[in-house]
């Protein structure tokens, strides 16, 4: 397989599993991983949150790691990546108003490009109006959001990926081995 250019959409808060783990793994696969973050440059670190699954209603959010971005927001052309990566957490609440972000993903989808997105990743795909029609997994909590902007949410589990075209989604970090496997054969 030929090595490819993955750009990944950060920010604060972001699920800590749903960043490291495609990180490292896609590094491992060879692909050249550049992690970005709106208003910060590479070498300036965002915060991450572990969240888990204990038995409450909802998962529970701890401090996570700092993670070093490198890559700069604002020097990116992502005519120059082969596909995108949107994680979960908190941060995609708000980078989804960040226009330059819509745009972004935009343009990955209206070139058919890979898009990967997990758990709350699923907000900025709806804000970027690429889900209609498209059937996809997400946080369970997600689902309302997506199934308004015409999407259809699809209730696979926690360990399952879904592809519908060159999305794929998957509900949270437990569907990782699922979720990297079905973006790494659309590569």
């Amino acid at each position: 397989m030929m090595a490819k250019r993955i750009l990944v959409l950060a920010g604060d808060f972001v699920e800590d599993y749903e960043l490291m783990v495609p990180f490292q793994c896609l590094l491992m696969l060879g692909h050249t991983v550049d992690v970005v973050c709106p208003d910060k440059k590479a070498g300036e670190q965002i915060k991450t949150a572990i969240h888990d699954f204990e038995g409450d209603q909802t998962y529970t959010e701890k401090p996570g790691h700092n993670f070093t971005l490198n890559a700069t927001f604002d020097e990116i052309d992502e005519t120059t990546y082969d596909a995108l990566v949107v994680p979960g957490g908190r941060a995609p609440e708000y980078i989804r108003l960040n226009p330059r972000v819509i745009e972004i993903v935009k343009d990955f989808n209206n070139k058919n490009k890979p898009i990967a997105s997990i758990c709350h990743g699923i907000q900025v795909l709806v804000a970027a109006d690429i889900v209609k029609d498209r059937t996809c997994s997400c946080y369970p909590a997600c689902a309302p959001d997506l199934n308004m902007r015409g999407g259809s949410w699809i209730d696979i589990g926690y360990e399952a990926a879904h592809v519908d075209g060159n999305l794929v989604t998957a509900a949270a970090w437990p569907a990782h081995p699922a979720w990297l496997a079905k973006f790494n054969e659309l590569l």
